[in-house]
């Protein structure tokens, strides 16, 4: 067969192996179904009235309230008539409330310059209680005293009542503070802040004010007061924040205009001094002159250039013999009267020259006359080149000239560089204290505007007034009587309830005759299975019974005698291992009652030297509740649900000092046993016992993690099981994590022959 949690093993091919063999060899067994026999509880003898340690008898506490209730009437019925008569005595007070709201009333016309560009940011929170806080300030209550002359009225100052016999005893112990040890300013003071309440509603900027009086038209009055000393409070620090203003600006104003002055005059000095005269487009004479000469030297030399061109292209046309065509040659008026004789004497020429032949006279003249002319026109070009390149010479001239300037103009400019530099050092901060000098003037101008009472407007305005209420504020008479007489009602009760809680809790000494037979109770482990075990502790648990209980003879003769020797040597070598055997797993592929019958024994053996438990996850045979002390007990299951502690799950073997846990009543559900809450209950079981035994049976459901964590295996196999299908079956067991494996060379089984009870018994 093939156990469930196997599946968290690492070699799942070993696995298949190991379970399709085991399937082959094992020969098919025919196991007889045996009829449950339902144990019979065994009957709890219990006292009238006795209640589980811990649980509170309801029915107990019912019966002594109704017993003594003379003690919780009487107390709740007085409370209730001297509340109505203290209630009824006290001086009532009225209450009346202003509300001033805080927006920022200063409007953008009554700001200065500087805060016009953009509009203020809303009051927060902190600003709007500290406007509260200025409400209760004391300058502010002194003047409300002081306007409504509070100080005159009994009701603030408490010497003008007489004196009481009540709070000078109370002032002698240390309760009160004795008002004629007191000032009368610090007497009124007291009274005046004791019935005025102001504070700030929530998510808002409205402040309320309220005060309290036995005078009701006093308290409107006051409350009204209030609201408009603390607007001419305002006022008055606004105007005179503004006079302190213009009083510091003035002083200022007076030292930087000295100021300014100086730097000025400096400034002329250094100039003068230096002779860094400013000219035109504020730039400094030598500069200016630069200016000048660089651009005659511009023109200088682009004369030169243009003069040297034009006569070179004339005297080039001359020595070509080309036709001159320069401009300056054309344009001139000598050239032109030549230009238009020539033309004149050539239509002569051509006209006589139809006429006439070349030999003629008169054709002769007329040549004579026009090669005169070209002469004269060639002649007057070579003036005219020979005064451009005079114009050359003198442009160059010019251009030296001009240039020996420059230099000298640029070597006194950057000899005056230095003192340039100190000139605008000194301009710079004469404009600084300049410009300071009108914004001061500026703000002067508005501060002083600003000192008016009527161009101060305050941060806030009084949008609610108070009226005169009459209906009194105090004292509550319905409240202050329904807590008074609950409250006694209460601690009444509360005192009953007390003193039957401590008579149940009392220890007694049962005495008669007739005494129940007392059962052995389990052993009670000192820790809570929660999901945080306190780890450090380690309850130490002392067996029920001081010697171990044999088997009995009867019982031992119906086990094969090798059977039980080699469970007796595994129960030595687990004794021996100590804390590596703490945990053992006893599972197999037998049938569950013979799994338990072999878990059995083995605990049986280990509890006659050391502590040892039995904690039946299987649930697959009715042997572990035959042999268990309280057939009743509830189990793992009860104690995951939370109906039982863990104190009451533990039982112990009537045979043996051998602990048991059951795994639940029958019927319960075997899937609280997947809880992570039961892998907590071992541990606890691991801390307070020296072996713990799990009997898994076919660990069919189980979670691996719960059997194999920090545990040893106790196969109990099948009797037709192959050799090799066990040693594959230890292997595999070993890969699904447990630290060692021991398999049994067949179950421990029970006779035949004997009866029923001695059976389960084992």
């Amino acid at each position: 067969m093939r156990l469930a949690f196997w599946r968290a093993g690492k070699d799942k091919a070993v696995i298949a192996r190991a379970v399709a063999k085991s399937k082959g060899e094992a020969a098919p067994k025919s196991e007889a179904k045996a009829e449950k026999s339902e144990a019979k509880p065994a009957p709890v003898i219990a006292k009238p009235g006795q209640v589980e340690s811990g649980d509170i008898d309801l029915h107990a506490l019912g019966a002594a309230l109704a017993r003594k209730r003379g003690w919780v009437i009487v107390p709740t019925v007085l409370a209730l008539v001297a509340s109505l008569a203290i209630v009824n005595l006290v001086t009532p007070r009225y209450k009346s409330e202003t509300r001033i709201l805080i927006d920022g009333r200063e409007n953008v016309f009554l700001r200065p310059n500087s805060d016009r560009a953009e509009e203020r940011q809303a009051l927060d929170a902190e600003a709007v209680t500290s406007q509260v806080q200025l409400v209760l300030s004391r300058d502010l209550a002194r003047e409300i005293i002081k306007k409504n002359k509070l100080a005159e009225r009994p009701e603030f100052d408490p010497v003008l009542q007489g004196i009481s016999p009540l709070k000078s005893l109370a002032a002698l112990v240390g309760i009160g503070r004795d008002p004629f040890a007191m000032t009368p300013e610090e007497r009124v003071l007291d009274s005046y802040y004791e019935r005025l309440q102001a504070y700030a509603v929530d998510k808002s900027r409205v402040i309320v004010v309220e005060f309290q009086s036995a005078d009701p038209e006093l308290a409107a009055r006051v409350a009204n007061s209030i609201a408009d000393g603390y607007l001419v409070l305002q006022q008055a620090a606004r105007q005179e924040q503004a006079k302190n203003a213009s009083q510091w600006l003035a002083g200022e104003i007076e030292s930087l205009r000295k100021k300014v002055s100086d730097a000025e005059a400096r400034v002329e000095d250094f100039r003068s001094k230096s002779s860094l005269f400013i000219g035109t487009n504020n730039t400094t004479l030598s500069n200016q002159q630069m200016g000048e000469v660089n651009t005659q030297l511009n023109n200088a030399r682009s004369m030169k250039a243009d003069a040297e061109s034009k006569a070179r292209l004339i005297k080039e046309m001359l020595q070509s013999g080309k036709p001159i065509e320069a401009s300056e040659v054309v344009n001139s008026e000598l050239m032109r009267r030549l230009s238009e004789q020539r033309v004149t004497l050539r239509a002569q020429l051509a006209e006589q020259s139809s006429t006439l032949l070349g030999n003629h006279p008169r054709i002769k003249e007329l040549k004579a006359q026009l090669g005169d002319l070209d002469n004269q026109i060639r002649d007057e070009a070579a003036k005219i080149s020979r005064s451009l390149e005079n114009d050359a010479r003198i442009a160059s001239g010019r251009v030296d000239g001009l240039t020996v300037s420059l230099e000298q103009l640029k070597k006194q400019a950057a000899s005056t560089n230095g003192q340039d530099v100190q000139l605008r050092a000194l301009e710079r901060e004469a404009k600084a204290q300049r410009d300071l000098l009108e914004t001061y003037l500026a703000k002067y101008r508005e501060a002083n505007t600003r000192e008016t009472i009527d161009t101060a407007p305050t941060d806030g305005r009084i949008i609610s007034r108070a009226i005169v209420s009459n209906t009194p504020a105090y004292p509550k008479k319905l409240p202050i009587v329904l807590i008074a007489t609950i409250a006694t009602l209460l601690l009444s009760s509360g005192v009953v309830v007390t003193g039957e809680l401590l008579r149940q809790t009392a220890p007694r000494v049962a005495t008669g005759p007739a005494q129940a037979p007392v059962r052995q109770e389990p052993l009670v482990v000192q820790q809570a299975i929660e999901p945080a075990i306190d780890r450090r502790s380690e309850p130490m648990l002392d067996p029920v019974l001081a010697e171990p209980a044999p088997l009995q003879p009867e019982m031992a003769a119906d086990l094969d005698t090798s059977e039980f020797a080699e469970i007796e040597r595994l129960a030595d070598e687990l004794h021996a291992a100590g804390t590596a055997a703490k945990k053992v797993t006893v599972l197999g592929t037998a049938p569950g009652e013979a799994i338990t019958l072999s878990t059995l024994t083995l605990a049986r053996n280990l509890a006659r030297a050391a502590r040892v438990v039995v904690v039946d996850l299987a649930a697959s045979s009715p042997t572990i509740a035959a042999v268990c002390a309280d057939t009743q007990a509830p189990g793992l299951a009860e104690l995951m649900q939370g109906e039982a502690s863990f104190a009451q799950v533990i039982t112990r073997d009537k045979l043996s000092r051998l602990h048991l846990v059951m795994a639940g009543r029958p019927g319960f559900d075997r899937s609280l046993l997947q809880s992570p809450r039961v892998a907590l209950a071992i541990d606890a079981l691991l801390r307070a016992y020296d072996h713990v035994l799990i009997d898994a049976g076919s660990a069919s459901d189980l979670p691996a993690e719960l059997l194999t964590a920090h545990a040893r295996a106790v196969v109990v196999p099948d009797a037709a099981m192959a050799t090799d299908a066990r040693t594959l079956m230890c292997d595999q067991l070993r890969a699904v994590g447990f630290s060692e494996v021991t398999m049994l060379s067949k179950p421990v089984q029970a006779s035949d022959a004997v009866e029923a009870p001695r059976v389960v018994a084992a």
